[in-house]
């Protein structure tokens, strides 16, 4: 008796299924300073934290993208810096037979989605691993973030034709 799967063969029977995968997760830069040690960490204060996130995509060929999820951390006591971590988190992603209208909105929210909990993880590692209390990143609501930068683009364009439409 013959098992027959109703599973997609990776696209080898032709199917018109719509379908997404991930191909490859992988830290792609990390680091870390400290450029006020040792002195700054015989200081007892919290630190405070400023957090900087951003969505970067780039085609690597036809429904094939690299997302690179990038964070900058800068921990400050008084107002010198403790701690500055740049990490980024990226990964390849294949598309194939969903529209073309969808595309973006998955590079910019379900992928990111996707990267931020290992980036989390690094960040968290990092942390530890250089002598401080581990640093646990927030949540972060994505499609606002997405819809956040549709606005930002409309308004860019509404502007770029009001400039156009008066010379």
């Amino acid at each position: 008796m013959t098992e027959q799967s109703s599973a997609p063969q990776d696209g080898i029977d032709g199917s018109k299924e719509p379908g997404f995968r991930i191909q490859r997760i992988y830290l792609k830069d990390l680091s870390l300073e400290q450029p006020n040690a040792p002195q700054i960490l015989m200081v007892a204060s919290e630190p405070q934290l400023q957090v900087e996130v951003d969505v970067a995509v780039m085609p690597l060929s036809e429904g094939i993208f690299e997302v690179t999820l990038s964070s900058t951390i800068t921990a400050k006591v008084e107002t010198k810096v403790l701690f500055l971590i740049e990490a980024k988190q990226s990964g390849i992603f294949e598309f194939s037979n969903i529209p073309v209208e969808q595309i973006d909105p998955m590079l910019g929210i379900a992928c990111p989605t996707i990267l931020y909990p290992y980036l989390r993880s690094n960040i968290a590692d990092i942390i530890s691993r250089a002598g401080f209390q581990p640093i646990h990143l927030n949540e972060i609501n994505f499609h606002g973030m997405y819809e956040h930068r549709l606005m930002q683009a409309q308004q860019a364009a509404a502007e770029e034709s009001k400039g156009t439409l008066s010379n």
